[in-house]
């Protein structure tokens, strides 16, 4: 079975040629990113993942987490994995040095995390909630609670979840029950039940930071009614260490279709008297400081799509290079083939290759705009990197999270029967990737969230500046990728008609406008991934025109014409989905579903 191998070639040249390394780790607070620093640390990530993370996939997959009296078993070598992965400094790479961080640009630390997805997509997520757990501290915990739980939380010693849903309150946050009672110390209890806890409880550190949606007594109906608390697994002592358990329990744990070796938890709080817990921020807040923490998820859930298809990608390619089966299409009488000369099989590898180098690039590139959006020292160009990041992060979580999917698939379709079979390893990455459109806001939320707060709300300005860049962009794709270039304009162009269509139709039409959201973040998805693509084809032809002979500007200039001739070509149907499908949407009586 192949294990994975991170693709370094084609992260660095999205890094230093699309991403703008450069211009990144000249920003204020990034200078220690040196070329030798970044290199080093992803090489070093490269062999971490391949060694050590990957061949824990499979024993993830197989073994699962394990639930027993309200104690959370993970899978054999995930514990030593976790060990090794803080002693090596993983865990804080892109924190704050205050609190003991690394302090290095987002855009290295999204290259790295794609590689620990790629490797072991159930492992990576206990990292991931601690990230978005220490963003939400940062900018709204009181200077005590920063110092009683930051330093830990930024070496991974202790790590972080985030607690929204509940069984009656899942997307509909204006739902949430669980309450949150003053003790008269400035501390509170609280109560209730919640659902779908990642990491919620496990046996990887000795204490879990919970971040928990809760009502105070007085609290507004609604979403405006929310606080968020910090609720520890245990107790802090005076000096910091973990001391007494608090009212928390991890009651069960989920059986799901995949990432097994994640423990999805369901958590009671308060059953023996009340759980112990700080107001974070201030009260009535407390959505707003969980969006931070979504914000990021929803980010890197993007790259948990991204990490899947890359896996899924090197799995079939190994497998359609070892499978003999076939004669050569046209050859009659000859010799069996790798199936990885029939055309048929090319089409599949390169479908799924062509979409990761996108979503690759288009994860990067918002990367370097958050980089920008927190240290550029220009205001303008900090309010632009925020504003192309808001825009971007809905299509790399939605568009990315769904071409996941559909690759895997592909993944299991290149291995015929035997992809059916789970022995390959095929199947998990396709029962994996699943979920990836689901949890942190489904492909609709994002998509909505897309077309209302960041194209209508702003009468399409971002997104308008944005066109006209990849209009731009697409005006160097001349000569020998002149084929190329009219693809682009095409899609730019139907990407535009949808922009002003929502413009237009959003208040007056609402119901019409989210009925083609969807298909809207499809679109955005190809345009700007074909955009990055196309800057990707005029820096390779420029390498080889200059005799430089490395295959890879060959392959670059091969997937760039696939994603044109396949998916750019989508783009067209798309914005007339978007701009006349609503009709068909819902015309049907519900009775009649």
């Amino acid at each position: 079975m192949s294990e994975y191998a991170a693709p370094l070639r084609d992260i660095r040249f999205v890094m230093q040629e699309l991403a703008g390394l450069d211009r990144v780790v000249a920003l204020p607070g990034c200078e220690e990113a040196t070329p030798d620093v970044v290199d080093a640390i992803l090489e070093e990530a490269a062999r971490f993942s391949g060694e050590m993370l990957s061949p824990l996939n499979r024993v993830g997959d197989t073994k699962g987490a394990k639930w027993r009296d309200t104690v959370v078993t993970t899978p054999p070598g995930f514990k030593e994995a976790y060990r090794q992965f803080v002693d090596n400094g993983w865990n804080g790479l892109g924190c704050d040095p205050e609190f003991g961080g690394q302090g290095l640009p987002r855009l290295l630390s999204t290259a790295v995390s794609e590689m620990w997805k790629a490797a072991n997509h159930a492992f990576s997520l206990c990292p991931m909630l601690t990230q978005g757990a220490i963003e939400a501290l940062m900018i709204a915990g009181t200077d005590e609670q920063k110092s009683a739980y930051l330093p830990n939380l930024v070496s991974g010693e202790w790590t972080g979840t985030m607690n929204l849903t509940e069984p009656s309150a899942g997307s509909d946050l204006a739902a949430v029950r669980s309450r949150a009672e003053p003790v008269g110390d400035g501390s509170y209890k609280i109560f209730g039940q919640k659902i779908f806890i990642t990491y919620g409880e496990h046996d990887m550190t000795d204490n879990i930071v919970h971040l928990v949606l809760a009502r105070t007594p007085d609290a507004p109906e609604g979403v405006k009614g929310i606080s968020l608390f910090v609720v520890p697994k245990f107790l802090l002592k005076a000096d910091g260490t973990p001391g007494e358990r608090n009212d928390v329990y991890c009651v069960s744990i989920e059986h799901k279709l995949g990432i097994h070796g994640s423990p999805t938890a369901v958590l009671a709080f308060g059953d023996n008297g009340g759980a112990i817990g700080a107001l974070v921020g201030e009260e009535n807040r407390g959505l707003e400081y969980m969006f931070i923490m979504m914000n990021a998820a929803r980010f890197n859930v993007g790259l948990e799509g991204l990490g899947d298809a890359e896996r899924a990608y090197q799995r079939a390619v190994a497998y359609a290079r070892d499978r003999v089966q076939g004669t050569e299409v046209g050859v009659r009488g000859g010799p069996k083939v790798p199936i990885i000369q029939h055309p048929d099989v090319r089409r599949m590898l390169m479908s799924m290759r062509a979409r990761i180098e996108a979503m690759r690039a288009l994860a990067y590139v918002t990367a370097a705009a958050q980089d920008h959006a927190h240290s550029n020292p220009d205001a303008a160009e900090q309010k632009k990197g925020q504003a192309f990041a808001d825009l971007m992060i809905p299509v790399v979580k939605g568009w990315s999270t769904e071409s996941a999917i559909d690759i895997a698939s592909l993944g299991v379709q290149v291995h015929g029967g035997m992809g059916f079979i789970e022995e390959t390893g095929a199947a998990q990455h396709l029962r994996d990737a699943r979920i990836t459109t689901i949890y942190e806001g489904t492909t609709a939320i994002q998509a909505n969230d897309l077309i209302g707060r960041k194209i209508a709300r702003e009468k399409g300005v971002t997104i308008l500046a944005l066109i006209a860049e990849m209009r731009d962009a697409a005006a160097g794709l001349d000569g020998e990728l002149s084929e190329i270039g009219a693809r682009q304009r095409a899609a730019v162009d139907a990407l535009e008609r949808a922009v002003l269509w929502i413009v237009g139709q959003f208040a007056a039409e609402p119901k019409a406008a989210h009925a083609g959201a969807v298909p809207f973040l499809y679109l955005l998805g190809i345009v700007a991934g074909g955009w990055q693509m196309g800057r990707a084809a005029v820096i390779a032809r420029t390498k080889v025109a200059s005799g430089d002979s490395d295959p890879f500007w060959a392959a670059k200039l091969a997937t760039t014409r696939f994603f044109a001739d396949h998916f750019l070509v989508q783009a067209a149907g798309l914005a007339e989905s978007v701009t006349s499908g609503a009709g068909g949407v819902l015309a049907m009586a519900d009775d009649s579903f």
